[in-house]
């Protein structure tokens, strides 16, 4: 039973009702295109009760971006309970990030922007220090996975690498992969052949092969993998995906 009054529940939903707003705006007309002037137009909101949701345009950024990664982050806390090995275990959340982005592309873009832009700065205080904080819950989870498959003796790190270091990587292909390929112009004129998330998955698999970490990507069976971890981790999620096509 909820215990938030009735005036709480009204201003919890013209937040999300702002938010949703906001990020339409931002998808269409990028971050130069969204102001609180025009979000108050388009909301049919004063720019005062805008303001009492965010205090500038920078904050409600970091309002967006909030809700991205909470919602990232709850796909790789599913991504975890997946059975296997670590290597397995560490393609799971490989899944999870494929499922975040193809399913919520506009999530996903209102993150980098504020990533980017380095809008932190002008962001309300606990919007900053959350948005941190479950940076390091993602990235602590695929750190004590990478940890893991060394104490399993499948993989071994050879200095100057450690478990954070690889962990960091494996997260820069992936953003990468994401700015370069969808969130950016081409960079060659014909395209690259695979789509984004199979490159994505191609190229940390690769790096992986390259440390040795077993089993690995060219000896085992990993799009049976990616099935049973779509079907028995993210069914509906699944469904929407084979849906779409």
């Amino acid at each position: 039973m909820s215990t938030l009054t009735r005036k709480q529940r009204e201003i919890r939903q013209r937040e999300a009702y702002l938010l949703d707003v906001a990020r339409k705006m931002l998808m269409e007309h990028g971050f130069s295109g969204l102001s609180m002037d025009r979000l108050a137009e388009a909301t049919e909101y004063s720019k005062g009760t805008v303001y009492q949701h965010f205090s500038t345009k920078e904050d409600l950024v970091a309002a967006l971006a909030v809700q991205s990664i909470e919602y990232r982050r709850e796909l790789f806390e599913r991504a975890l309970t997946f059975d296997g090995r670590p290597r397995e275990r560490m393609f799971a959340i490989g899944v999870a990030d494929e499922v975040f982005s193809r399913l919520h592309p506009q999530y996903y873009k209102a993150e980098m922007v504020i990533r980017l832009a380095n809008l932190q700065d002008r962001a309300d205080v606990q919007r900053r220090k959350l948005l941190q904080q479950r940076d390091r819950d993602c990235g602590g989870w695929v750190r004590e996975i990478v940890q893991a498959a060394v104490a399993a003796g499948d993989l071994e790190l050879r200095g100057p690498w450690t478990p954070e270091g690889l962990a960091s990587a494996i997260f820069a292909i992936a953003v990468g992969t994401h700015l370069g390929l969808i969130h950016c112009e081409p960079l060659f004129e014909d395209g690259p052949a695979l789509s984004p998330s199979s490159l994505k998955r191609e190229s940390v698999s690769m790096m992986l092969d390259g440390f040795g970490w077993r089993p690995l990507y060219t000896e085992w069976d990993y799009d049976a993998t990616r099935v049973r971890v779509m079907e028995s981790i993210f069914p509906d999620e699944w469904d929407r995906i084979q849906d779409e096509g």
